[in-house]
Order: structure tokens, then sequence, then C-alpha cells
């Protein structure tokens, strides 16, 4: 039976870096976001749920959603969001179930689960352990802001819609912090992950 074990972090702290440090280390990693995008492709239920439910307004010219747009709609709109994570979050957590078993059918006695939301949503109660990433505050926002093309004003909203950092740590078993530098980042990924596979340094 393989353990899973969450990762997770505020929105750019570097946890999409740590999940592809610990696949580069051998962990077998699901991207609850990869899974996000894929349930939502053209053919898929959550698909039409969408457009029935916002429109073709959201859907790009080849006929996918564009994310940002319906990003855009849906942030600041509770009501909205709720209906968007009530016809994706069912099917983002079956896909999900389903690539575990896959890892674990293949022999894996760790699986890293990788989501935005395990500690808003509770999930991370469900797992054998939480990895969460962080980063100053002045760091995160400027990757935020240079990532995304945001100004200031709104890179700090879309942080501040953001379950407070505080509370992810306190559910945290492990802390990876990337406010450093990218060899200090691996360094905790690789002792993290010695001591989930049973080789503490």
């Amino acid at each position: 039976m393989a353990r899973i074990i969450g990762l997770t972090g505020g929105i750019a702290s570097g946890k999409s870096t740590v999940a592809r440090m610990l696949a580069e280390l051998g962990a077998p990693v699901v991207d609850a976001d990869a899974l996000a995008r894929r349930v939502v492709e053209p053919g898929q239920p959550a698909f039409d749920d969408i457009v029935a439910e916002y429109g073709r307004d959201v859907l790009l010219p080849d006929g996918a959603i564009d994310r940002k747009k319906l990003a855009d709609i849906v942030f600041g709109d509770d009501a909205r969001r709720r209906r968007l994570n009530v016809i994706t979050h069912p099917r983002i957590a079956a896909a999900s179930r389903a690539e575990v078993a896959a890892h674990a059918a293949a022999g894996a006695n760790v699986v890293i689960y990788e989501a935005a939301l395990l500690v808003e949503n509770g999930i991370h109660r469900t797992l054998d352990g939480l990895i969460v990433v962080a980063c100053s505050p002045e760091e995160q926002l400027r990757r935020l802001m240079a990532r995304d093309g945001l100004d200031e004003a709104a890179a700090r909203a879309r942080i501040a819609a953001q379950l407070p950092l505080a509370e992810k740590l306190a559910a945290a078993t492990f802390v990876v912090d990337t406010s450093g530098p990218f060899d200090d980042t691996r360094r905790q990924v690789e002792r993290v992950w010695r001591t989930l596979t049973g080789n503490p340094p």
C-alpha cells in the first residue's frame, strides 16, 4: 500500500519546482493541476458543464476552454467559484485516485500528490503526510508579478484570496523554504525524499 504525501504551497511559492525536483529523484508525482486541465478538455463531461454554466465566451478560438478568462470570471465571485468547483473537483478527485492506484500497482511505496488546495479542502487530513512549499512574502509577490504579468495591487489581491500561509504551515509534516538559492531548495527536497523513502540523512 503506497503512502500518499501531499505537496502544496501558496501561489508562486515554488511548488512546481519542488515537484519537478521530487520527480527527478524518482518520486511518482500526481499533478492535480494537470488533471484539472485534462478533465475540462473538449469531449469531457466537465467541458460541457462549464460551457452550459458560463457560456461560449469562455472558449478560445480553437474550442478549448480559456482557463485565464474562466479564472477571471470566478475570481472574487464566491458563488460562481463554488459552482465551478462542483463541476470540476469530483472529476479531478476521481482522476487523481486512478493515477495514485496505477503508481501503487506499479510498486511505488510513496506517491506525491501535488495540489494547490489540499489544506483549504481538508484533503490533507486523508493523506499520510504533507509537504508545504513556502517563501518570503516579498519573494512570493515578486515572482507572481513576474510570472503572470500582474501589477502589484492585482498580485496582492490574488495572494490575499488564498488561505494564509501560516495555516498551511500549521498542517505541514515537512516545510521546504524556496526563498534562497536553487541549490538550497534542492538540498531540502533531497532531505525530505530520503526521509520519506527510509534513508534519512
